[in-house]
């Protein structure tokens, strides 16, 4: 969380298995984040993200919620085609904005 992985973007890497009681951490260190870098983005790397669940599409709504609060972009980077295919069936793939690829 907070690394630098382009100019003007935080990024939040999640990596393996997403648990829901560890989501509000998660959202008070991006908070963090924003706060130390004014004017910043944020990219969600989804790309360690196993299994692709509700707790994972939980956690990118989330972020991207406490994101928009601070009237910040974000966007999901390597969302893997499960991830892809539950934002689908949920009718998030609208809502949660993912780079293409």
């Amino acid at each position: 969380m907070g690394q630098r992985g382009e100019p003007g973007a935080i990024v939040v890497a999640l990596d393996g298995a997403v648990e829901r009681a560890a989501i509000p951490a998660l959202c008070a260190r991006l908070r963090a984040a924003l706060d130390d870098s004014p004017g910043a983005g944020v990219i969600c790397d989804v790309g360690r993200v196993a299994p692709a669940d509700v707790a994972a599409v939980e956690a990118l709504l989330r972020l991207q919620l406490t994101a928009r609060r601070r009237g910040r972009p974000f966007a999901v980077r390597h969302a893997a085609a499960e991830l892809r295919a539950l934002l689908a069936l949920t009718g998030l793939a609208d809502v949660v904005p993912l780079e293409p690829g």
